[in-house]
């Protein structure tokens, strides 16, 4: 018998389903913990550390080039689970996340610019837009926009990619809080696809829970293991989160999944709502000071947290148990509400969260003044 067999392993995947979701998170979860130390070796030999620089939540140079193992352990895992041959997805999102990599990559080591990057996320975006099992025909009802034309599905796919990407991007700021927001929103793709019977994107999504779940051990490491994604690592599971949201979205409108026929779209916020939020947020921010939306400054839900006198684990901690709380205010309200009411309920949740981190602002900002005092 031939286990390489195409046949073969299809039979085995469909027989074995939770057999292969456990075989891919431990892989991936080992093969990341493996490649780890040996991408920090060279790192350390090269002398290829961060520096430190009034805006980092980080006081020694460190390592920023997690996204190499990111990268090997998604192409190796993407591509064994071609060999199923249940979708041609795959074969986009590793020729999408190659050309990222290389951006992000060319950012950690040279500094890129604004234009490459964009120019770089496109690129990336094109291979997923022009892929048939993530065309968006429809937004199933959303502000009472059903069909759409095929044209402006590809430009809202465009966005959605490049949003997503640079969302997940700008919240990698403190350790471990890029890494617990992907594990919480694969989590919840990964139960949306596994009851709407996507089998493939449960794997893909359990992967990349796997690569952040052992990723976080040497994130929150104080010592020589301590290693940070950076833009390679972020732009590759934007990349992929960005991928899933496609899918979450191109999933016909009678899914077995209650909550993903009443406003899907707000069911993406609400899934996404922590990278989006403070992305966001931090925008308006800017705008209403004068500045320009895209300047870096000191102004995310986490800088906040992190002035109150919260670690960098209490604080990433604490805004993904809030981010598992907006999904589930989701899924429960839409268990009762109709579209509009939904959609109302939801904004209003988010207005109360943006006047809550209003709240906190002025009291970090007050605690500041006492110190100097």
């Amino acid at each position: 018998m031939n286990i390489l067999d195409h046949e073969i392993i299809l039979g085995l995947f469909r027989s074995n389903y939770l057999f292969f979701v456990f075989s891919v998170f431990a892989i991936a979860f080992g093969a990341t913990w493996y490649f780890i130390p040996k991408v920090l070796w060279v790192t350390k030999e090269k002398n290829l550390m961060k520096k430190v620089n009034e805006r980092s939540s980080h006081s020694l140079e460190t390592p920023n080039f997690g996204g190499v193992a990111f990268f090997m352990v998604l192409v190796l895992i993407i591509s064994i689970l071609q060999s199923v041959k249940t979708t041609f997805t795959g074969n986009h999102l590793i020729v999408a996340a190659t050309l990222l990599f290389m951006v992000g990559l060319k950012d950690d080591l040279v500094i890129s610019t604004a234009r490459v990057k964009l120019f770089g996320q496109l690129s990336a975006a094109f291979f997923l837009v022009f892929s048939p099992e993530l065309q968006i025909t429809t937004l199933h009802g959303f502000l009472g926009i059903y069909e759409i034309p095929e044209t402006a599905g590809y430009f809202l796919s465009a966005f959605i990619v490049v949003a997503v990407i640079n969302a997940y991007n700008l919240i990698d700021g403190i350790d471990g809080l890029a890494s617990m927001a992907g594990i919480v929103i694969c989590s919840a793709l990964a139960l949306a696809f596994y009851t709407s019977g996507n089998p493939y994107f449960v794997l893909i999504s359990v992967c990349v829970i796997g690569i952040l779940f052992a990723y976080l051990r040497f994130n929150f490491s104080r010592g020589k293991n301590k290693i940070f994604m950076g833009d390679s690592g972020s732009l590759i599971i934007g990349l992929v989160i960005a991928c899933l949201t496609l899918k979450v979205l191109s999933l016909p409108f009678d899914s077995k999944v209650y909550y993903l026929n009443n406003a899907r779209l707000v069911y993406l916020a609400a899934v996404l709502f922590l990278p989006l939020f403070d992305t966001a947020r931090v925008m308006v921010l800017r705008v209403l000071d004068g500045k320009s939306p895209f300047e870096a400054d000191r102004n995310h839900i986490h800088h906040i947290l992190l002035d109150l006198g919260l670690s960098h684990f209490k604080a990433s901690f604490s805004l993904a148990v809030l981010n598992v709380l907006v999904i589930m205010a989701f899924v429960v309200l839409s268990k009762y509400l109709g579209h509009n009411w939904l959609i109302v309920a939801m904004l209003l949740l988010t207005i109360i969260i943006v006047a809550g981190f209003g709240i906190l602002r002025k009291k970090a900002d007050q605690n500041k003044v006492r110190s100097y005092a």
